[in-house]
C-alpha cells in the first residue's frame, strides 16, 4: 500500500475460483460498466492516491525510522476507518473465532508486512517500489496452491514463471556480489510482496463475516502495534522531534488520504464494479509512482526495470486471462452502443 493494491481485492472480496468468473460477470454487468465521470474519476483518484504513497514514504524517511513511520501510518488509518466503520456499520465489533482469524492474518502479514516496504525504500526508487507490487497477485496464486488447494493450468504456471522472469529484470542482481547496490532492498520488498501475498489468502481461508470496513481497520490496530514493538525492539528512535514538518505531513498523506480515504474508495469501487476491475488500478500505480519519482524527487530508473514491469503486467494477464476475458465481454457490447 501500499496496501498492497491488487492483493487487498483479493482478500476482502473472498477467494473465486476461475470457473465462476464468467458467470460473476455476467451477473454483475449492470454493475461494471466505468462509462460515468463519476467512477472514472474514483478510479483514476484511487491510482493518484496508492501512486503518489511511494514517493511520500522516500520523502518522509529521512526523517523517521522506517518502521515507526509504517507504525505512523496505520495509526492514524486505523482510528480513521474504525471511526467511520462505529458510524456507518452496525456490528462493527470483532467476534467469532473466524473474525479474529482473519484480523490477526491481515494485522501481521498484510498490514505489519508493509514494515519491509519502508525498509526497503530506504535505497530503492519509489517506481521501483511500486512496480515489484504487481507481484502480489502471482505470489498469492502459489500460496493458494497449498492453503487454499486452488490449482493452476498450464497458463497460470507460464504466467507465474513470466512474472518471477520479470521480478529478475526489476531486481537485477549482479551475479559477483548478490547484495551490491540496492538489491537487498529489492529483496526486502519481494518479502513484503510475499507476506502481504500470504495474509490475503490466510484471510479468505478463515471467510470473515465481519464488514470490510471494520475487518480494514481492526487489522491496522493489530498492524500498527506490532510495527509499534518491534521498531522500539529494533532500537529505532522514538523521539517526538522526529516529527519535523515534512515528515508529519506525510504521515497525514498516508494515513489519512492514502489509507483511510483511499480504502473507502477501493469500496465503493469494489461494491460497484467487483474485485477484478478494482485490481486493475494497481497497475496505474506504477505510473504515478514512477513520473512523481522521477520528476519531482530526481530518482533515476533503468529501462531494465520498465521491461520487468511489462513482464509481470503479462504474467498477471495470462494467470488472469478467465477473468479478464469474462470482463472483456461485457465490455465490449457496451463499446458498440
Amino acid at each position: 500500500m501500499s496496501i498492497v493494491v491488487d492483493g487487498v481485492g483479493d482478500w476482502l472480496d473472498g477467494a473465486s475460483s476461475p470457473g465462476r468468473n464468467r458467470q460473476h460477470f455476467r451477473s454483475l454487468e449492470p454493475n461494471l460498466r466505468v462509462s460515468s465521470v463519476r467512477d472514472g474519476g474514483l478510479f483514476l483518484i484511487l491510482a493518484a492516491l496508492w501512486g503518489l504513497s511511494f514517493p511520500a514514504i522516500a520523502v518522509g524517511l529521512e526523517d523517521l525510522p522506517p518502521l515507526l513511520f509504517a507504525a505512523f501510518r496505520y495509526d492514524v488509518a486505523a482510528v480513521l476507518l474504525l471511526a467511520v466503520a462505529a458510524v456507518r456499520v452496525e456490528d462493527w465489533l470483532p467476534r467469532g473465532r473466524n473474525n479474529l482469524v482473519a484480523i490477526v492474518g491481515g494485522g501481521l502479514f498484510l498490514v505489519a508486512g508493509n514494515g519491509f516496504l519502508f525498509i526497503g525504500q530506504q535505497t530503492v526508487p519509489s517506481g521501483v517500489a511500486a512496480i515489484l507490487q504487481g507481484l502480489v497477485p502471482i505470489v498469492t496464486a502459489l500460496w493458494a496452491l497449498f492453503l487454499l488447494g486452488e490449482r493452476l493450468s498450464r497458463m497460470g504456471v507460464i504466467g507465474v514463471c513470466v512474472g518471477f522472469i520479470g521480478v529478475g529484470f526489476v531486481v537485477q542482481p549482479d551475479p559477483g556480489n548478490l547484495l551490491a547496490g540496492d538489491t537487498v532492498g529489492r529483496l526486502l520488498i519481494i518479502g513484503q510482496v510475499i507476506s502481504v501475498a500470504l495474509g490475503g489468502v490466510i484471510v479468505q481461508r478463515a471467510r470473515p463475516t465481519i464488514d470490510r470496513l471494520s475487518l480494514t481497520g481492526w487489522s491496522m490496530v493489530l498492524g500498527a502495534l506490532v510495527l509499534h514493538a518491534i521498531s522500539y525492539g529494533a532500537g529505532e528512535a522514538q523521539s517526538p522531534s522526529l516529527l519535523t514538518p515534512l515528515s508529519l505531513s506525510m504521515v497525514i498523506y498516508l494515513g489519512v488520504f492514502s489509507t483511510a480515504v483511499a480504502f473507502l474508495i477501493y469500496f465503493t469501487i469494489l461494491e460497484n464494479h467487483g474485485a477484478f476491475e478494482a485490481a486493475l488500478v494497481s497497475y496505474l500505480v506504477p505510473v504515478v509512482a514512477t513520473i512523481v519519482g522521477v520528476f519531482v524527487l530526481n530518482e533515476s530508473i533503468s529501462w531494465l526495470t520498465f521491461v520487468g514491469f511489462g513482464l509481470v503486467a503479462v504474467g498477471f494477464a495470462l494467470l488472469k486471462r478467465r477473468a479478464l476475458a469474462a470482463y472483456l465481454e461485457t465490455k465490449t457490447p457496451q463499446l458498440a452502443t
